[in-house]
């Protein structure tokens, strides 16, 4: 399955950036409306409590990279990683820890490598937002020849 990554993520941050203004608009809303009809009632309002708060936790998540995102500035990092795959259940996640600059960043994909793990150092860029709160994309090169192993690009 080929498709754009960086796209990809970018249209999960919008989805989750309108949906959490969904809730906490939809949510005064509500009140406004309850108040003035002095309809006040129990679970009504814990319903509509839980959609505020919830809306402000996706606030809360997406609106510091606001502003990268729309810019569409995002930076690279580089330099020797190793690679942790640690599974639960049926999902697995993948972590680069990027050595010289004290990093980790999580991805859902798994990477086709022949060996992972703490012993392994392999050349890593990771794309991210500038407050590096949202992953693009990664490419995995070979440390001693400079070949591309893996990538999950736009490219």
């Amino acid at each position: 399955m080929t498709y754009c990554r960086e796209g990809f993520i970018v249209f999960i941050y919008y989805f989750l950036f309108s949906l959490g203004v969904l809730f906490v608009i939809g949510s005064v809303i509500f009140f406004i409306r309850m108040y003035r009809k002095k309809e006040i009632k129990f679970w009504s309002t814990i319903k509509m409590l839980s959609g505020f708060l919830m809306g402000l936790l996706i606030l809360w998540m997406t609106v510091p990279s606001l502003k990268y995102v729309i810019t569409k500035d995002f930076d690279v990092v580089n330099g020797q990683c190793t690679i942790e795959i640690s599974s639960s259940g049926r999902s697995s996640d993948l972590t680069f820890n990027m050595l010289q600059k004290d990093e980790r960043f999580n991805f859902n994909e798994i990477p086709e490598l022949d060996a992972y793990g703490k012993s392994i150092p392999y050349y890593c860029e990771v794309t991210v937002t500038k407050d590096r709160m949202w992953t693009m994309d990664y490419k995995i090169y070979d440390i001693k020849t400079g070949k591309l192993i893996d990538s999950h690009t736009s490219e």
